[in-house]
């Protein structure tokens, strides 16, 4: 699929396109009272995805839902833009949110895609019909009723799609799916790859987050203890820090100083938690930050504390200094409801209110709310750096509590999965591949010859176009299909046997070989004009009778010498190889014995397999697209030979 958007600023029809690593989502409403069904629905579907998002650390922006009033061909919705940076599973979480959202409010139907245009069609390319592509697939591809649907072209007169039809707009489209939805569900294999991707939610959150022991000035366990989002924009300003950031941190740091530090332990996405330990910085001198020996049991503690206390340091130093609004969203009727349905469906787990645990659980429930509700567009969205001064100058901090609470931290997250041996990644691509790998030992005991012979006749017989070749053979089949009926087709034309007609080029060889109507005495056309012609038989004949000529005389050549024979009575692949023709073979033996074409083409493939030494090369790329595996050489000793 090609990109809708790019990095152009105005995408397809005209309209503004989505910066890079954003994801758009929009909620319409087909039926009637759309607008009353919209924010209604927005409200509810915060409080239902409460419990999921209120403890998830988004990487750039977070999950929101905004009415939109109607513009011009886009009907009024519900939705938003979100920018996930580096993090896709972002952007994968968002679809399944959208997905329940859809599941739970039928009257809704959904649009998702991101800068890449229709990334939903992109994850099942492989099981698209051949009418869809990228320049009428938009306005197409919708959630309803949790289901993916996709609306098809329309059917005009005799003719089955119209590839050239343009887009429907969402006003359209939306028209058909409140009426045909059945019959615009997704097949089963396209549902079936899209939400492989998404399999595993809400389950899967846990799994993406990666708890860690950190050595971090007071105030930031105090602020992350309030607001525990803020660590994805403090890794953020860390990790894209230019040398005009790092100004603020080449002088003892003003608003996090290094003398009141504390262990604690912060909550990271994995991809934030790589971000974080994958980059290698010395701080400077003077900002009074440095680094036990790297043997020292708490090195790494330190380390992440001191990458975080510099990110933050780079936040404050660009804040405006300006106070953000004093209004206070959390005493309004809006959160009174947002805190009654969060009682209702058991957000607290039956926790005391005011303990510990139930105080960790509202200021999440606090955070999200903030984050995600549904404020006036004229508003300013206050930056984190803003958010974090006002935090210090509202939050108490007692070194003593932390102290305490430093002595019986709960143990951090294994990180062995930041390591990737080959084996390991080579099995993760075949599962994202959806194909199984099998082991050395299956490799040589199940490979056949006869399989690696017929799947590349059946890759020659297939027709390539400007868009690439047709692949024979996938793991989702049960066994290689070949065509015999369009590979005898093949070599009819190129051999000449038993075909029906030749084209120009054959006529032309054989006049210019001079095989006329007089030669051919033995069809006893010898009497017949010159002008005359003969019947394609005849020609087919003498033509033959100029190819096994041909052959005997390349058979005293080092080219025949270079072909592997059949011997009689033997199959063609597994078959020894016999003595190539010799020089006197064509003298002796009128009857040449056939080539064993099955033998040379897999003598062939093994030598270019093994050429490759064990990397990537032509005969794996074509084998494997194929389903059929080689194992590796094991026949080649150390020494040259």
């Amino acid at each position: 699929m090609e990109p809708l958007g790019g990095s152009a600023a105005v995408g397809p029809l005209g309209r503004p396109a989505l910066p890079e690593d954003a994801v758009r989502y929009r909620l319409f409403a087909p039926g009637p009272g759309g607008q009353a069904l919209l924010r209604r629905c927005a409200e509810a579907a915060l409080v239902r995805l409460a419990p999921l998002l209120a403890a998830y650390v988004w990487h750039r922006q977070p999950f929101r839902l905004r009415y939109e009033p109607a513009r011009g061909e886009i009907p009024a919705h519900i939705g938003g833009t979100t920018l996930f940076g580096d993090n896709v599973e972002d952007e994968w979480f968002i679809v399944y949110l959208v997905r329940e959202i859809t599941r739970h409010f039928p009257g809704l139907a959904a649009r998702i895609d991101d800068n890449d245009g229709e990334f939903l069609l992109i994850e099942a390319a492989d099981f698209l019909p051949k009418w869809l592509n990228p320049e009428n697939s938009e306005n197409r591809v919708f959630f309803y009723k949790g289901e993916l649907h996709i609306i098809p072209l329309a059917e005009t007169g005799e003719q089955e799609w119209d590839p050239s039809a343009p887009c429907p707009t969402i006003s359209e489209a939306l028209a058909l799916l409140s009426t045909h939805s059945e019959e615009f569900l997704a097949a089963e294999p396209i549902r079936a790859a899209v939400y492989k991707r998404i399999d595993g939610y809400p389950e899967k959150l846990q799994a993406c987050l990666h708890r860690a022991q950190c050595y971090v000035p007071a105030g930031i366990a105090a602020v992350l203890r309030q607001r525990p989002s803020l660590v994805a924009a403090a890794v953020q300003a860390f990790y894209l820090r230019d040398p005009a950031d790092l100004r603020a941190c080449r002088r003892p740091f003003q608003t996090f100083p290094a003398d009141q530090r504390v262990m604690t332990v912060v909550t990271f996405t994995r991809c934030l938690y790589a971000q974080l330990v994958q980059q290698k910085f010395v701080p400077d001198r003077r900002s009074g930050y440095t680094l036990p020996a790297p043997a020292h049991p708490q090195y790494r503690a330190h380390e992440l504390g001191m990458k975080l206390a510099h990110g933050f340091e780079i936040l404050c130093s660009k804040s405006s200094k300006v106070s953000p609004n004093s209004e206070n969203v959390l005493s309004g009727p809006l959160w009174e409801r947002f805190l009654r349905s969060l009682k209702e469906k058991d957000y607290f787990k039956g926790e005391m209110e005011g303990s510990a645990k139930y105080s960790e659980l509202l200021h999440m429930a606090e955070d999200y709310f903030q984050q995600s509700v549904t404020t006036p567009e004229s508003s300013v969205e206050v930056s984190p750096g803003d958010e974090i001064l006002a935090l210090l100058q509202t939050t108490p901090i007692d070194l003593k509590e932390f102290e305490r609470e430093a002595a019986c931290l709960p143990p951090e997250d294994d990180d062995s999965w930041l390591d990737i041996t080959p084996d390991a990644l080579d099995q993760m691509l075949k599962e994202a591949g959806n194909e199984s790998l099998p082991s050395a030992n299956e490799e040589e005991q199940k490979y056949d010859l006869e399989t690696v012979a017929e799947s590349m006749k059946a890759f020659v017989s297939k027709v390539s176009t400007h868009e690439g070749a047709e692949m024979p053979w996938s793991s989702d089949e049960s066994h290689i299909t070949f065509d015999v009926d369009s590979f005898t087709k093949a070599l009819d034309r190129i051999l000449g046997a038993d075909s029906e007609e030749l084209d120009s080029d054959d006529l032309d060889e054989e006049e210019e070989f001079g095989f006329s109507d007089e030669d051919d005495e033995d069809s006893g056309a010898g009497n017949k004009g010159q002008d005359q012609k003969v019947s394609p038989d005849e020609l087919i004949g003498s033509l033959k009778s100029y190819m096994d000529q041909m052959d005997r005389e390349l058979a005293q050549t080092n080219v025949g010498k270079s072909f592997t024979t059949q011997k009689k009575g033997a199959s063609s692949v597994k078959a020894a190889p016999s003595e190539s023709a010799g020089p006197d073979c064509g003298a002796e033996d009128p009857d040449l014995v056939p080539v064993d074409v099955d033998m040379n083409l897999v003598a062939n493939l093994l030598e270019s397999y093994s050429a490759q030494a064990g990397l990537a090369g032509p005969t794996s790329n074509i084998l494997q697209s194929m389903g059929v595996y080689l194992p590796e050489n094991t026949d080649r000793c150390g020494s040259s030979s």
